[in-house]
């Protein structure tokens, strides 16, 4: 637990800032539309580039001296924002501020999955991933209310004590004690950095981020120009609603009945819900919209992180973990750089539009990359190969009827 409330209070300072800072460089540093993206973009980058090393430090070297390192430099940068009074020195403050972000958020997510257990690998995630849900409900709202009643002196203060009291939770989790590996591979080979397994669903993850990147750097701005900024805070309050409602049915459905009944529908939701913000013009119908995407975003991001998981060794899933984390980071940078390039050059409403067309690509990725080759592979292994997972199954838990499929659906996602 005390892991999930580290992990909880690292995201309530990622989307306090996500959501303020755009406010902070057009208001306050005198930026345009494309600035802001860019300040969004140099952060996730920076997550980008460290996650890689991460996942093979995290196999190699002390897990809880480097969670607890990126925890107090994450917590360093989070009060330097107190002392910024210039555009670039906020580039520079957030590229460095990246590289804690992505070596703690790779950290706690490895660690967390130490401690649940094979058979309810779905669900487990789930419920961390609630706690960033939390945050991600909790973080906006709070931030965007700081920021307009206090100002953002105090929305400083207030993200340097959330980041004190990440690394305090951090400090004080007893992390499973861990036998790093001794490398084989060669420094420069591309495996020691990546799960090549964990490719295919994090490319879905990629386009997903891509997308939701127009939400959290663009909303509040956008909110004010269709006249509704006074109910921007609200809209991120009923997205993680919906999804804080969904995510324990999502994560039990993952684990009886496979990511595909989750994935499809979770895409086309999600891809409903942002191509109907682009058309939105009144209260209802814009946190009507933020409940779509609040509904199709719960049931694709567990699915697929577990999925990308579930697709490597044992001894390789802090690798699977960065690389899918890598993919999703470099979609939302890359989305926050694009779609405030689109904005800037035609209108937020076209932005939002070609964003929820984006997402269509995540559905044909996905169905290309996993679901027909996983299918592929099953037919490939034959019944022969797969009668032995069905028997062990059975004899572990005869009683559920969906344990062999659900022990099939696991073993064809890892030969995957």
């Amino acid at each position: 637990m005390k892991i999930c409330f580290s992990s909880f209070f690292i995201f309530m300072t990622f989307y306090i800032l996500m959501v303020t800072l755009p406010v902070f460089v057009l208001d306050n540093l005198h930026g345009s539309k494309q600035s802001i993206g860019l300040v969004t973009t140099l952060f996730v980058m920076a997550a980008v580039m460290i996650r890689p090393l991460t996942g093979r430090w995290l196999d190699e070297v002390n897990r809880k001296a480097l969670m607890v390192g990126s925890l107090l430099l994450f917590a360093v940068c989070s009060l330097l924002y107190l002392f910024i009074q210039g555009y670039t020195a906020l580039l520079a403050l957030r590229f460095v501020h990246g590289i804690a972000f992505g070596i703690a958020a790779t950290a706690t997510s490895v660690i967390v999955l130490d401690v649940i257990p094979e058979r309810r690998k779905g669900e487990g995630i789930g419920y961390f991933t609630l706690f960033m849900s939390l945050a991600m409900v909790m973080g906006p709202f709070i931030g965007l209310t700081v920021a307009d009643h206090a100002g953002f002196r105090m929305l400083f203060i207030t993200i340097s004590a959330f980041a004190v009291i990440a690394c305090i939770f951090g400090i004080w989790t007893p992390v499973p004690s861990h036998k790093p590996r001794p490398q084989t591979l060669g420094n420069w080979n591309i495996q020691r950095y990546f799960e090549l397994k964990a490719l295919p669903v994090s490319l879905s993850g990629f386009v997903l981020a891509f997308a939701y990147a127009s939400l959290s750097t663009f909303i509040s701005v956008y909110a004010k120009s269709i006249g509704l900024g006074d109910v921007a805070s609200y809209f991120f309050i009923v997205l993680a609603a919906l999804v804080l409602i969904s995510r324990p049915f999502t994560g039990r459905l993952f684990d009886r009945r496979g990511a595909h009944v989750l994935v499809y529908p979770g895409i086309l939701v999600f891809m409903a819900g942002i191509l109907w913000l682009s058309r939105a013009s009144s209260a209802p119908e814009f946190l009507a919209t933020a409940g779509l995407i609040g509904l199709g975003y719960g049931a694709i991001l567990p699915s697929l992180q577990t999925l990308a998981i579930q697709a490597a060794p044992g001894h390789r899933r802090a690798l699977a973990t960065s690389t899918f984390y890598v993919l999703f980071d470099f979609g939302f940078g890359l989305g926050s750089y694009v779609l405030g390039f689109v904005a800037s050059h035609t209108a937020y409403s076209t932005m939002y539009f070609t964003a929820g067309m984006m997402v269509s690509l995540a559905l044909v990725l996905y169905y290309c990359l996993h679901h027909r080759a996983q299918r592929t592979s099953r037919e490939t292994a034959g019944p022969e190969k797969s009668q032995p997972s069905a028997r062990i199954a059975g004899e572990k838990d005869t009683a559920d009827p969906t344990a062999a499929a659900r022990t099939q659906e696991e073993t064809a996602a890892s030969s995957s």
